[in-house]
């Protein structure tokens, strides 16, 4: 009988409380599933003190040990993140002694991962350098601003890279613990235990079906967030690069550099945001066809939806009515 798989997970005032219950559970679930002589998971909770602290949602989370007391002999070592919202938008919360205890503990645990924003302590402890990784979208900017040696991709609903694992937001946490169960004993019991759990064992498509991509704070004064705001207006309309220079009286060259400034990316790939963004509410929200929904939303045919979800979205029109109408 293999000894237990021991996992950490590591949490500090303000944490949601799914972030370390979630894949908690996906473990016990797990155990209980294999049954007796089966692979066993054993999963404790550390915090500062070991003391309890007080979640997101007002609800105590009771610790079994302080982080002093996580040794080495840690197979899965995971931190989940907290957030400070206020009337700037949605902040990570950079807990300083966590940040310390992850620089000396991580290097020692078999696997270390991060849930939702808990990768911008992974980040600021030098654990993600040179690595890609992913984070709850809505912080996901601010952790490519802070670490730029860290390569930020928003969508994914998971990133492994070697023994560093993150996630994106929240519930993306049971996801991830689920594939870690896959990497630790096969799908057999990976898929066991999401059949139990009513849960995809894996799911389809990224973070980019359930965010909003165009959350870029907008300033009225601007001359590019001023188009902004008339392209999500017009969508059906000519919104090429050139048609767009044209309305600015800028050179076609000059208003890229200008636009990607600004907003993070290119004009026709703002452009396909937008679009993609009515689509996915007409879909959800309306009772239109798929030609309706490719004309209203400026796709222009079904084949240029399909196209954008499954690039996009990895997914396709319908199946995403299906799931979020």
């Amino acid at each position: 009988m293999l000894p237990p798989h021991r996992v950490v997970i590591a949490a500090f005032p303000g944490v949601e409380l799914l972030n370390v219950t979630g894949p908690a559970e996906v473990f016990s679930v797990a155990t209980r599933v294999a049954g007796t002589g089966g692979p066993q998971y054993t999963v404790r909770i550390a915090t500062a003190g070991g003391e309890p602290v007080a979640t997101a949602g007002g609800i105590r989370l009771m610790a079994d040990l302080t982080l002093d007391e996580v040794h080495g002999d840690v197979d899965t070592l995971l931190v989940s993140g907290a957030v400070r919202v206020d009337d700037h938008g949605v902040e990570p919360v950079l807990d300083g002694g966590m940040i310390d205890w992850l620089r000396e503990a991580a290097p020692g645990a078999h696997r270390v991962g991060s849930v939702c924003t808990g990768a911008h302590l992974l980040a600021a402890a030098g654990l993600l350098d040179g690595l890609s990784a992913t984070t709850h979208w809505r912080t996901a900017a601010r952790l490519a601003a802070d670490h730029p040696r860290v390569t930020v991709d928003p969508d994914p609903i998971f990133i492994r890279e070697g023994r560093l694992w993150t996630c994106a937001g929240i519930a993306a946490g049971m996801d991830m613990a689920l594939s870690m169960v896959t990497e630790d004993h096969g799908p057999e019991l990976a898929l066991t235990t999401a059949r139990t759990m009513v849960m995809y064992v894996k799911r389809a498509g990224g973070q980019s079906q359930f965010s909003v991509p165009l959350a870029i704070p907008a300033d009225p004064g601007d001359r590019i967030d001023s188009l902004r705001m008339w392209i999500g207006e017009h969508l059906a309309e000519d919104l090429s690069a050139e048609a767009l220079a044209t309305r600015l009286h800028l050179s076609v060259r000059h208003f890229s550099r200008l636009f990607r400034r600004r907003t993070g990316t290119t004009p026709a790939a703002y452009v396909e945001s937008v679009r993609l963004e009515a689509a996915r509410r007409l879909l959800q929200d309306s009772g239109h066809d798929l030609p309706g929904i490719a004309a209203l939303s400026g796709l222009g045919s079904v084949e240029s939806l399909h196209r954008s979800f499954r690039r996009r979205l990895g997914t396709t029109p319908a199946a995403y009515r299906r799931r979020f109408r």
